[in-house]
């Protein structure tokens, strides 16, 4: 699905040959500062690496549409952004911003049961706790079905419970929906979870298990 070719960006990577593959759940794991977040973006082309390709299907990134591209391989940071309004505006945010109709409460429900969220679709989005905007964020993606999930530490501001509760569900639907998620993760045990585990160290791939 992905193929990091000859990769250098600033100071923070630097990637011979690095493979990813489609449909299933890979984490990528190391030290603070080892580049995991930047990888992350460049495989939606959200920056561009100083040198070296990004592939995509065996497609350049850089030859495809920005947001065609960013519809099929959705990034949540790891502080997502959340709109005024409430729970349901924010939902559909995505289709509202693209001049489509958002959609029923039902869909709506039945996503946030996913990511075990259970505020009321009229409540105010801004007051929500960080690890339920985190959720609802989360919850936003599942409505739109990328087929590529990329997620920045999801379980960082929620306890231990919570995040497992949330990654088990999330990991069951992705795989339901025969998605692929790559995910960064501060647990110290996330291969549990994964297929496959990508280790950093100083912006190099350390080593690239397969479960």
């Amino acid at each position: 699905m992905f193929l990091l070719k000859d990769i250098k960006f600033k100071n923070i990577l630097d990637i011979e040959n690095l493979e990813i593959n489609e449909n299933v759940v890979t984490v990528v794991k190391g030290e603070s500062g080892s580049g995991k977040s930047t990888m992350l973006k460049l495989l939606n082309n959200i920056i561009s690496p100083d040198s070296g390709v990004v592939m995509y299907n065996g497609v350049d990134v850089n030859n495809i549409n920005p947001i065609t591209l960013r519809r099929e391989v959705i990034m949540q940071s790891q502080f997502p952004t959340i709109f005024p309004g409430n729970v349901r505006e924010n939902l559909n945010i995505i289709f509202t911003i693209c001049g489509e109709e958002g959609l029923g409460d039902e869909k709506l429900l039945k996503a946030m049961e996913i990511v075990n969220l259970k505020n009321d679709l009229n409540d105010d989005a801004q007051n929500l706790s960080g690890g339920e905007k985190t959720r609802l964020s989360i919850a936003r993606l599942f409505l739109v079905s990328p087929e590529v999930f990329l997620l920045d530490e999801p379980g960082a501001s929620l306890d231990s419970k919570t995040e497992e509760i949330l990654m088990n569900n999330v990991i069951a639907e992705i795989k339901k929906r025969n998605k692929t998620l790559i995910f960064i993760s501060h647990s110290e045990n996330p291969e549990i979870i994964s297929d496959e585990i990508i280790t950093l160290k100083d912006g190099r791939v350390l080593s690239h298990e397969r479960q």
